[in-house]
């Protein structure tokens, strides 16, 4: 901080003057060097809520930001005054939250503590964010592998004689997963007027999303920038899916095609702790639906297909949310419907 004088000493006084004002807060709302931690996130938090009611964040991000900031920041930071929070302090207690409860868990807290500076930066209490030199969280992939071909078959056939997949109607959804690479949440928020049986696509629209006091919804802007897209299906998937229409033959065209066994949006969460169960069941505990979408990109690969396509299949682009969503609309041509046919000239229980 610096300010100006007629004299060194008045410079000095000035300055001096400016410091114990930074260290205060004078109106409601704002946020100084001596306001604590706990104070700081709260009002952050509410700059999320506001963000969240006018459709730029979503909730399950405010979710998420709430719960590590209420879980791991609030006790371990929350008693501090802002001016106190230094990058050394920061990032101790980044590495240990890392130790303690995880990757994901300090990556979110590094986000949340990161967003929580910035905002005092704003309202002049710091001069710049600490959080900016502490220690990147590097995820661990290695535990993460695709499925290899005589894997994914013999996961697909033992889905398929699994009572517990049958009963909880998890074996078409599985399928789906397999045959497009989608996300379980957007395998979820499908709906019947998103395919198209004659052209064999599926428009990925959205995701489900579960918003706190309101329950289950779709949320019709894609994780990521390219998620808007149109998918060719393979012919035994479209087969899955003929079939499952015509059991429902008056269901609207915006119902869920893989919903709850009660009816409505499947909850995503629920379904990967039941899929977790099965998966574990049928002998591949590892396994989980990312591993799916993976699996997709890894065959993608090894037929030969490029970096490109398998990124439009599972909507990894960084071309910008409006491009796709209002340009991006045409049938991705990704080369994946070849390659996903192994899949159907397998037999599965019941068939011959």
């Amino acid at each position: 901080m610096e300010r100006v004088g007629s004299s060194s000493a008045g410079a000095e006084q000035t300055l001096l003057a400016a410091l114990r004002d930074r260290g205060r807060a004078t109106r409601s709302g704002e946020i100084a060097a001596d306001s604590t931690v706990r104070e700081l996130g709260e009002l952050w938090l509410s700059e999320i809520e506001r963000a969240v009611s006018l459709g730029k964040r979503s909730p399950n991000t405010l979710g998420l930001y709430r719960l590590q900031f209420e879980r791991h920041v609030r006790d371990g930071l929350g008693r501090l005054r802002v001016r106190e929070l230094s990058t050394g302090r920061l990032d101790r207690f980044v590495i240990e939250v890392h130790d303690r409860h995880g990757t994901a868990a300090a990556k979110t807290v590094r986000t949340v503590l990161s967003g929580m500076v910035g905002l005092a930066v704003r309202h002049d209490a710091m001069d710049r964010n600490p959080v900016r030199d502490v220690g990147r969280i590097d995820s661990d992939r290695s535990s993460t592998r695709a499925l290899t071909l005589p894997e994914a078959i013999e996961l697909r056939a033992k889905l398929h004689e699994d009572e517990k997949c049958r009963g909880l109607d998890l074996v078409e959804l599985t399928d789906f997963m397999l045959a497009t690479g989608l996300r379980i949440g957007e395998a979820t928020a499908v709906t019947w007027d998103a395919l198209d049986l004659d052209a064999g696509t599926v428009e990925v629209r959205g995701t489900v999303i579960r918003i706190k006091g309101q329950g289950l919804s779709i949320k019709w802007k894609p994780k990521s920038k390219s998620g808007y897209r149109t998918l060719e299906l393979s012919s035994w998937a479209l087969t899955m899916l003929r079939e499952r229409r015509s059991a429902v033959p008056d269901a609207d065209g915006q119902d869920p095609v893989f919903s709850a066994v009660m009816g409505g949006l499947r909850d995503p969460s629920n379904t990967q702790a039941d899929l977790r169960d099965i998966f574990a069941r049928a002998g591949f505990g590892w396994v989980t639906s990312h591993v799916y979408r993976k699996t997709v990109a890894t065959l993608m690969d090894d037929a030969g297909l490029s970096a490109r396509q398998a990124a439009d299949q599972l909507g990894h682009s960084k071309i910008s949310m409006t491009q796709d969503f209002y340009f991006g609309r045409k049938v991705a041509a990704t080369g994946a419907r070849e390659v996903l046919e192994v899949f159907g000239t397998t037999s599965t229980p019941g068939t011959h």
